[in-house]
């Protein structure tokens, strides 16, 4: 079970994983959490540093009425991070 499902407390995601879309050197991976009937924005966003993988998960409180939606809204939400903080997310 994923980090972000422990923490939401939610069940393993049933739809398969999204390819990582590049942005600035970053791969974004669009992971919307199922909450209820909808669907709650969440993405990992994942760049090599210094030879090292680092990773930020990225939990919005935003939720969306269908997965297509989320992970538009979530590769938006991570772009938007990534302009604002670059590395510095992974502090």
């Amino acid at each position: 079970m994923s980090l972000l499902s422990r923490l939401l407390g939610s069940k393993p995601s049933e739809t398969p994983e999204a390819k990582p879309e590049e942005y600035e050197g970053f791969a974004i991976y669009p992971e919307p959490v199922k909450d209820g009937g909808r669907w709650r924005i969440a993405a990992r966003i994942e760049k090599e540093v210094g030879g090292e993988i680092k990773q930020h998960q990225l939990i919005r409180a935003d939720v969306v009425e269908s997965h297509d939606e989320a992970c538009s809204m979530s590769l938006r939400k991570a772009r938007q991070m990534i302009d604002e903080q670059g590395e510095s997310i992974f502090r």
